[in-house]
């Protein structure tokens, strides 16, 4: 299949979500090390490394298509569905530099990246949800446009204490966790409405269902880090709650074309392993080897999700135009929502 003549026009900020499911991988084999020793230590370093290097792969070529396609980065942030994946940006650099923490200590890049992305991440979740004060106008908020994408800027302001207590930033770590912990809830009480007055978001974005999973799986590592390991224990029971209630509708998620957003399914299921398996040392015996199985079903499922996005970028189906998004208030009854 050729490749679209104008392939770098559809390098969305969405793809960033690579960056975020290999780094939440990369620290989920890193929390494997007490049981499986320098092996496990060496798988995240590998997939650290790979995620630092697609990062500035992205980022490079995310440049690139704004100096050559303003426009198109500009519909991107217009765009009443997409725009909360601008988030991928900043939450990717703090995933970077919890990975660099994690793996090789505390260091001055790993500051700088982690302060960059901390305020970024507060600075986009503003500008989101500050489009809900224009009401059902455009560019407000109309129920259409709430998917669980919008979980992604929320999902942001739970990870600084993952690296930030480490990196000698406890309290404000600490301020921007309740930022995420206070909108976690209202995120998930106005998707719950959406579903009731609209439907179902579009089939298309299905698989993002399964970033419900990541909230609570992060606000449980986060919660480690704060020194709750109740509150951490509460958050796992909820995180694989949205596990089973997303597995729900895996088939019909995987039952279309493959496309970027099927990423959506990898940083979920990798903060979740990383999280049981932390839990690990303190649960019953049994409880390993479930921490195991976890670990090892998002090892595949990103393993086949970098399978997939090879084959679509070399056969030139990925990075192409997408159906036009239409928009209409709540009083209409056809959800006409798409990516």
């Amino acid at each position: 299949m050729r490749h679209h003549p104008t392939a770098l026009k559809f390098l969305q900020p969405g793809w960033f979500v690579i960056v975020m499911g290999l780094s939440g991988l990369s620290l989920a084999w890193h929390s494997a090390v007490p049981i499986l020793g320098d092996t496990a230590g060496a798988g995240a370093m590998v997939i650290g490394a790979l995620a630092a290097l697609v990062f500035m792969v992205l980022a490079g070529l995310s440049l690139l298509r704004w100096q050559r396609y303003p426009q198109a980065l500009a519909d991107d942030l217009k765009h009443p569905v997409r725009h909360p994946l601008v988030a991928a940006l900043p939450v990717s650099l703090m995933l970077l530099a919890t990975v660099a923490t994690a793996l090789t200590g505390v260091s001055a890049p790993a500051k700088v990246l982690w302060v960059l992305g901390s305020a970024w991440q507060l600075g986009v979740t503003v500008w989101a949800l500050s489009r809900w004060l224009k009401g059902n106008k455009e560019g407000g908020l109309v129920w259409p446009s709430l998917t669980p994408l919008m979980l992604i800027p929320v999902v942001g302001n739970v990870l600084p204490p993952l690296a930030g207590v480490a990196l000698g930033f406890p309290a404000w770590s600490a301020a921007q966790f309740g930022v995420g912990v206070l909108l976690w809830p209202v995120l998930l009480t106005l998707l719950a409405v959406r579903v009731g007055v609209t439907g179902m978001w579009p089939e298309r974005l299905l698989p993002s269902t399964f970033i419900a999973v990541a909230p609570p799986a992060v606000i449980g590592l986060a919660a480690l880090q704060l020194g709750a390991p109740l509150l951490a224990w509460a958050a796992w029971g909820i995180a694989l709650f949205f596990l089973a209630w997303s597995a729900s509708i895996f088939k019909r998620a995987i039952s279309q074309p493959f496309s970027v957003t099927f990423w959506a399914l990898s940083f979920p299921l990798a903060a979740l392993a990383a999280l049981t398996l932390q839990l690990a040392p303190h649960a019953a015996r049994w409880f390993q080897p479930l921490a195991m199985l976890v670990l090892a079903l998002a090892t595949l499922v990103i393993a086949a999700l970098s399978l997939a996005t090879v084959k679509g970028l070399r056969e030139g189906t990925l990075l192409a135009p997408e159906p036009v998004a239409m928009i209409t208030p709540a009083s209409a009854a056809p959800d006409q929502a798409t990516r």
